[in-house]
């Protein structure tokens, strides 16, 4: 995989930078990575090689066009697909406008939750896996993957494909490339674009998605298309534009078994924890066998012990008010689509109740609120200078803060259950 760009979160407060998706039609994160070679259908034979002639006003744009055309076809993009591609292509302000100005998103796992794990998402959730039940048990079949979980990653990213995107990807990308934060990146998926035209899979006109890159029904990032998507219907593109979502569900499909998907395996679980668990055994640095977790006391909601399903790691997003879960190696593998665990929590869920079952039994916290990004970095800001280190200060709440946290818990006295709250940062100031 060429590319990886991390989503880290904690108690819902998801901070990502998209490469395998990004748009989720204002329903929730999203993010990942590339997966393993599939079948590429060959480049199909065209027009004659049409001269580019950007129709822009920014001089700057088109002379960037003309210096990346040759760091394109250096890297095997034909003339012909080039100029296609770009034919009439102009400088897109709105997409660097939403680029520069994404409002912060302070959310809480719960609030994305419910909108992620909606009645109404369920209930369309339950409505595709009717409509689209023979190819989903098909998909199912061939790659060893829940077809519950296949349409809840389908139902995050894209509504069902309800929403899609309809920005043109290479004017995107390219503007982004050009003039964004991360010009080197965008590069990289427009050089992946470009490649996708070649391969024929599909056409500049059709080619949309969101203003950052990602398209189809599962939000796919160029370079991760190149790497996973596959040609599930046999008609030798792997188009994950159409209205027919088969490609694209069956390349998810693809990429969750590429990363070690274990049929039959929950993402997780809902648990009980003793009184007086130790949270400093919480956390996903953390994984022990089933049975050692039941001799410590931890049970299903039902108050039996947990069926084995390998190691596990004991989760308390929103800290030991909230629920805990006991996550196998499926969720890391939902990980490695989008590295928030708000996201991984939400599929997981998701295509937990499109199979039937119920709600989570213990609440959420829901008297908290999820902080600010300037309250993160302060929090992040006190804690080391309290002598317990976030290895920096970034507003992002990762794996080096939630030690820190726990470690100024354990000194204090509190349940060092390393959450992040308005109360913790009040206990600092």
């Amino acid at each position: 995989m060429a590319t990886k760009i991390m989503a880290f979160a904690y108690a819902g407060i998801v901070s990502i930078f998209p490469v395998f998706s990004a748009a989720h039609a204002a329903e929730g994160p999203s993010v990942t990575r590339a997966m393993s070679a599939s079948p590429r259908p060959l480049a199909r034979p065209g027009d004659a090689a049409v001269p580019v002639v950007p129709a822009v006003a920014n001089t700057g744009f088109a002379r960037w066009i003309s210096g990346f055309r040759s760091r394109a076809l250096a890297q095997g993009i034909s003339a012909r697909t080039f100029d296609r591609a770009f034919l009439g292509v102009e400088y897109d302000t709105d997409v660097i406008s939403r680029d520069r100005n994404q409002a912060e998103f302070a959310r809480t796992l719960w609030d994305y939750l419910d909108s992620a794990v909606s009645e109404t998402r369920i209930r369309n959730g339950r409505a595709a896996l009717a409509q689209y039940g023979p190819v989903l048990d098909r998909i199912e079949a061939k790659y060893g993957v829940d077809k519950e979980v296949v349409a809840a990653v389908w139902g995050l990213e894209s509504a069902y494909g309800s929403y899609r995107g309809s920005t043109p990807i290479v004017p995107a990308l390219a503007t982004l490339a050009y003039d964004g934060r991360r010009g080197a990146f965008f590069e990289e998926q427009l050089v992946a674009a470009l490649k996708i035209l070649q391969a024929g899979d599909t056409d500049p006109r059709h080619m949309t998605g969101s203003w950052a890159g990602a398209m189809g029904h599962t939000q796919f990032m160029p370079t991760s298309f190149l790497e996973y998507a596959v040609d599930f219907t046999g008609d030798g593109r792997r188009d994950i534009w159409s209205e027919d979502p088969s490609d694209a569900l069956a390349s998810t499909a693809a990429y969750l078994a590429r990363f070690g998907w274990v049929r039959g395996q929950p993402w997780g679980v809902e648990v009980q924890l003793p009184q007086g668990f130790d949270y400093v055994h919480s956390g996903h640095g953390t994984k022990r066998p089933v049975s050692d977790w039941t001799r410590m006391g931890v049970r299903g909601t039902d108050g039996r012990p947990v069926a084995d399903h390998g190691k596990a790691a004991i989760l308390v997003p929103a800290g030991a008010n909230g629920p805990a879960f006991m996550v196998f190696r499926n969720f890391n593998v939902i990980e490695r689509y989008n590295a928030a665990d708000s996201y991984v929590i939400g599929v997981g869920h998701l295509s937990d109740r499109l199979k039937g079952k119920g709600g989570f039994v213990r609440d959420w916290p829901r008297g908290d609120r999820a902080l600010l990004s300037a309250e993160k970095k302060e929090l992040q800001s006190r804690l080391t200078a309290a002598g317990y280190s976030t290895q920096g200060v970034d507003g992002r709440i990762g794996p080096n803060t939630i030690d820190a946290i726990r470690a100024y818990q354990m000194a204090r006295g509190l349940v060092p259950d390393g959450y992040p709250s308005a109360a913790l940062l009040e206990h600092l100031r």
